[in-house]
């Protein structure tokens, strides 16, 4: 395990399983949490997005959920050398989370497994497994877990690959999430999207904005806005 800086102060711990990559950043920057916020992050790994959340006015309390004892320690070594005081480690299935109030979050935010649970090659490692294919919940039981935890439209953000766009939006209205506000991230203007932003409100009416693409990379540099949001050079990418 080694310790990157985010910003002066601010420590992850990551290691070959649990580490992170853009995604995490560009789901930061797209999920628009505010000061006075109850966040959870669901599948936190290293604890990345709670973290990140700390580099700019964060929140006012963040539970990080993972049911893996390693990312959670690693979470914790984290919030221990930055002296973060508003991030609190659960070590849970996202399942079943009788200690988490329901109805009170103000933001869910989840970077999840983006293969399902029998598709693709997978891991023989148990970890590297859970961290990339669904055998630990699928996107169903991620979007049920943020309805119940969820207030009245309350925000729910996560990313994914474009992939499974179809089944993210029927996971959220089966669970009475309304989708919002959607962006596709594209590695150049030239390639197709590899991932896709997605906000949903509980409870809200059926509206789905969809909002300009985002160019991580243009001429070989990388993009001013994409810069803006990860607030750091190409080195995740």
């Amino acid at each position: 395990m080694i310790y990157e800086e985010l910003k002066a102060g601010l420590y992850v711990c990551r290691s070959d399983v649990h580490t992170f990559g853009t995604d995490a950043f560009l789901l930061t920057g797209f999920c628009r949490y505010r000061e006075k916020d109850l966040v959870c992050d669901l599948g936190t790994g290293c604890g990345i997005i709670p973290l990140l959340m700390q580099r700019h006015r964060p929140p006012k309390k963040i539970w990080a959920v993972d049911i893996q004892p390693d990312a959670i320690e690693q979470l914790r070594l984290g919030i221990e050398k930055s002296g973060v005081r508003n991030i609190e480690p659960v070590c849970a299935d996202l399942r079943e989370l009788p200690m988490l109030p329901a109805g009170q979050f103000d933001l869910v935010t989840c970077n999840p497994p983006y293969k399902a649970a029998n598709s693709g090659i997978q891991s023989a490692d148990a970890q590297r497994q859970t961290a990339r294919h669904e055998t630990a919940g699928d996107i169903r039981d991620i979007c049920a877990a943020a309805s119940r935890l969820l207030q009245y439209h309350g925000r729910f953000c996560l990313c994914c690959r474009p992939e499974r766009l179809a089944d993210v939006i029927c996971a959220m209205r089966e669970n009475r999430i309304e989708p919002k506000r959607l962006r596709m991230v594209s590695k150049t203007p030239e390639s197709a999207p590899w991932l896709f932003l997605l906000e949903g409100r509980k409870s809200a009416k059926p509206f789905l904005q969809i909002e300009p693409a985002l160019f991580v990379r243009s001429g070989g540099d990388m993009t001013a806005e994409a810069a803006q949001i990860c607030h750091f050079g190409d080195k995740y990418l």
